[in-house]
């Protein structure tokens, strides 16, 4: 058989991709070398951050209102609640990137938002404790999805639109032959007319010109039985984006595990990590680091340690996103280095890498996120 597409990971990204290839018709097979939602890579935890007042880049807002609208769909699809609106909070200090980045955004996009001092925020959200050289941007459209529920609704969606999904089957290699895509797996040799790969932390072994550009690293989610733990309720307080002196944290209200939620990029200094032998333990060092943000800003979540776990960010050189087809194989289209912030946008990108895929070109603006943008010139392996 030929398939008209094949999808190589079935994480957040894939299972979107996979979902809008075979909702536009395509004969498609889905390879995951895990089970679906798994927790090897990067798309588990409980929950995932979305949020709209976006300081990485203006560029992000019409994806993230498209994404948005998809996941609202997925969720009628699935008779499943997979995103809630808690509010979210931008904080660090008044010149910080975070807070400068999310009032840009919001000024270019029209995005309703509330500039609170410290004194404010803390008073209206009083399991915060900032310092008063602090505020926060508030935008009421932010909350959280579910990703591990996101992942498995969308392949459910797709199987129920006759996607073939084969899971612990590990890719070993695929080339290009003729007009066709041949992918070989430890178990089997499939063709394809077109291929989508969104293999998170094992891009760059896929995709040898990613070597430089999609660099995994070892991140620890800490979540904690909060002292008060009405503060932390979903309707009492917002998830959070925050550039402090520690490092940048960020972090959830009381989930159904019980626990109040926190990480902080760069978790140990950019732990470069194999996603193949990681250390997966987590030790009282990573506790120490998390514990710091907490003690510090959230004080009344600082109970008991309920649970920690690891998991993966794929870094790109300016942590913005590769979504691209590859220059020397117009049949391939990439989805990688979401550098911690991706998750938000697997619906979206998922219609996109289905649109590049069987359309060659993506119906919203991704230039942003080219191969061939400056800061990843000179670093392709290819």
């Amino acid at each position: 058989m030929i398939y008209d597409a094949i999808v190589i990971g079935l994480g957040g990204m894939g299972s979107a991709a996979l979902f809008h290839l075979a909702r536009r018709g395509a004969r498609v097979l889905g390879l995951e070398q895990f089970d679906i939602a798994h927790d090897r890579g990067s798309s588990h935890g409980q929950s995932r951050i979305i949020r709209l007042a976006y300081a990485e880049h203006p560029d992000y807002v019409p994806l993230l209102r498209r994404a948005y609208e998809l996941w609202r769909e997925l969720e009628a699809l699935a008779h499943e609640k997979l995103l809630v609106v808690t509010g979210g909070i931008d904080a660090g200090a008044a010149d910080s990137a975070i807070v400068e980045g999310s009032l840009a955004s919001c000024a270019i996009h029209d995005i309703p938002y509330e500039l609170l001092d410290a004194y404010t925020l803390n008073q209206r959200f009083p399991g915060y404790r900032l310092p008063s050289d602090m505020m926060g941007v508030y935008q009421c459209d932010a909350g959280f999805l579910l990703p591990e529920a996101c992942v498995a609704a969308y392949v459910a969606a797709a199987c129920a639109r006759d996607a073939d999904v084969r899971t612990h089957e590990k890719v070993m290699s695929w080339h290009v032959e003729d007009d066709e895509v041949l992918v070989i797996t430890d178990r089997a040799r499939h063709r394809a007319r077109r291929l989508v790969i969104t293999a998170g932390p094992w891009s760059r072994q896929l995709v040898p010109m990613l070597e430089r550009l999609a660099i995994p690293e070892r991140q620890v989610m800490l979540w904690t039985q909060p002292l008060s733990r009405q503060l932390f309720a979903v309707d009492r307080f917002p998830v959070f984006n925050m550039e402090a002196r520690e490092g940048r944290f960020y972090g959830f209200p009381v989930d159904a595990s019980g626990g109040f939620k926190i990480g902080k990029y760069n978790h140990r200094r950019e732990e470069v990590a194999d996603p193949d032998s990681m250390d997966r333990e987590c030790r009282a060092e990573d506790e120490t680091v998390l514990r710091e943000g907490i003690s510090r800003y959230f004080p009344e979540a600082d109970g008991p340690t309920l649970a920690m776990k690891t998991c993966l960010f794929t870094n790109s050189p300016d942590e913005h996103f590769i979504i691209d087809r590859l220059p020397a194989a117009k049949h391939v289209a990439i989805a990688a280095g979401f550098s911690g912030h991706g998750f938000k946008f697997c619906s979206v990108v998922g219609e996109i890498l289905a649109e590049l895929a069987l359309d060659g070109a993506a119906s919203l603006g991704i230039d942003l996120f080219r191969l061939d943008r400056s800061a990843l010139r000179g670093l392709s392996a290819a």
